[in-house]
């Protein structure tokens, strides 16, 4: 039978511990830097104003979506009865129906638009935000 005593003290000098010697240990290397990322990157949105922006904004044409981060940008299109062409970013930052939760960036090819456009657009969605979730309530 082995002595395990001189086993470890030997394991103890190299700079090794027991358990990575006989296996049992967790086997680490440089490379795990740049293994996988453990943490959580998911934001939750809601999913009544994630449905709301694409609803009220249904004129412009969708360029990307990413429902893990909230995000929708759109490409430039004209509003029924408007002359001047938009596009849009919305940001769903968080998964409560409330104001603070929507973030909307409207540009049209000249620059920006003003802040009462801007905020008009806002208030359209969350209205229909809240009569998709006042429909769901009643089902």
């Amino acid at each position: 039978m082995p002595n395990n005593s001189l086993r470890t003290q030997d394991a103890a000098a190299i700079g090794n511990s027991p358990e990575e010697i006989s296996g049992k240990g967790e086997e680490s290397s440089i490379w795990d830097v740049f293994g996988p990322n453990t943490t959580e990157q998911t934001v939750y949105v809601n999913k009544y104003l994630w449905a709301a922006s694409l609803d009220v904004l249904n004129f412009l044409p969708v360029q990307t979506v990413d429902p893990f981060t909230g995000v929708i940008v759109t490409g430039y299109g004209t509003p029924p009865g408007g002359g001047r062409s938009y596009r849009a970013t919305v940001h769903i930052k968080d998964p409560a129906l409330e104001a603070r939760s929507l973030s909307v960036a409207l540009q049209t090819s000249s620059g920006a638009v003003s802040s009462a456009t801007t905020r008009a657009v806002e208030d359209a969605i969350l209205s229909r935000a809240r009569q998709m979730r006042i429909a769901d309530s009643k089902i």
